[in-house]
């Protein structure tokens, strides 16, 4: 039999939209790096009245991410640019299609170029890997989740191209939730791991009753001490599969079992068999290489 493709198992449903504010905070970041003074290289070149056609082309498969972000991008530089979003996010493409279709002043299109094109890659080529993932772990419960590894300041579009993927997201900042690490539980118990519960009590007691309380274990004689305090989700860090299997066993339901480090594309599928409920991965966002999209000027006029 035939192994499907990642564009056989895709979802086509993003989730909740982009919020607006955000996304135009970014690309007006974006325009003042890339075009502080504008385009120099069109004033000389293209004629003021000219007008451009051009299409988004992929030249490569995958799962589209940031149509909207696209648009807007192109519409930020020149309200009056008419883009036509062919495909919609979280929707898997062939190579050769068209993504969408731009019509405008030929300077707008040129200026606005180069930002659209960076955001719609990056994003496009996340939704895609997200994808592969999601596929290698299906028939399990396991959800694939992305971390806080993301490029500064792209977090709500990288996030967005996760879902877009069909995966799901972690905690979006350090103020959503706890998640006490290694480190954290270091500095706590200061090697006294008879302190663990106690510490982690004493912790849960100064939160309010909807915020996520998540502890990391790197070792299986720690995963007791930290069920006993109530904990919502309890991360296995590094563990090997046999490990994995035990761990979800001795939890038995107690709480949420994410799994963490060493997560591939060849080790996901084993993973995900194992029981756990989440599997986190920072390769999602943090490794991935943009996705071969282009703009291909059709026409120009004037």
């Amino acid at each position: 039999m035939t192994e499907p493709t990642v564009l056989e198992h895709v979802r086509t449903n993003a989730g909740p939209t982009l919020p607006p504010a955000p996304v135009r905070d970014i690309l007006e970041r974006a325009f003042a790096e890339d075009a502080p003074a504008g385009d120099i290289t069109s004033q000389v070149l293209i004629p003021a009245q000219a007008r451009a056609t051009a299409v988004l082309n992929a030249r490569v498969p995958g799962v589209f991410s940031g149509a909207t972000v696209f648009r807007d991008a192109m519409q930020l530089v020149d309200p009056a640019t008419d883009v036509d979003l062919l495909v919609q996010d979280g929707q898997a493409f062939d190579a050769g299609t068209h993504l969408a279709r731009v019509s405008g002043s030929a300077r707008s299109v040129l200026l606005a170029e180069r930002v659209a094109l960076n955001l719609v890659q990056r994003m496009s080529a996340i939704a895609t890997r997200t994808a592969e993932f999601v596929r290698r772990a299906e028939g399990t419960q396991a959800r694939i989740t992305d971390t806080r590894k993301t490029t500064p300041g792209l977090r709500i579009l990288e996030r967005f191209a996760v879902r877009c993927g069909g995966g799901a997201n972690h905690r979006y900042s350090l103020s959503d939730a706890v998640l006490a690490k290694d480190n954290h539980l270091a500095v706590m118990t200061g090697g006294d791991p008879a302190k663990l519960t106690g510490l982690l009590l004493a912790a849960k007691a100064q939160l309010g009753h909807t915020t996520h309380f998540e502890v990391e274990v790197d070792r299986m004689d720690q995963i007791e001490p930290v069920l006993a305090a109530g904990v919502d989700t309890i991360m296995l860090d590094n563990f090997s599969l046999e490990e994995l299997r035990a761990g979800v066993a001795l939890v038995a339901g107690r709480a949420r079992v994410e799994a963490s480090g060493n997560v591939n594309l060849g080790t996901v599928a084993a993973i995900a068999a194992t029981g756990v409920d989440v599997i986190s991965i920072g390769a999602l966002t943090h490794s991935v290489a943009a996705l071969d999209l282009g703009l291909d000027v059709e026409l120009t006029v004037g």
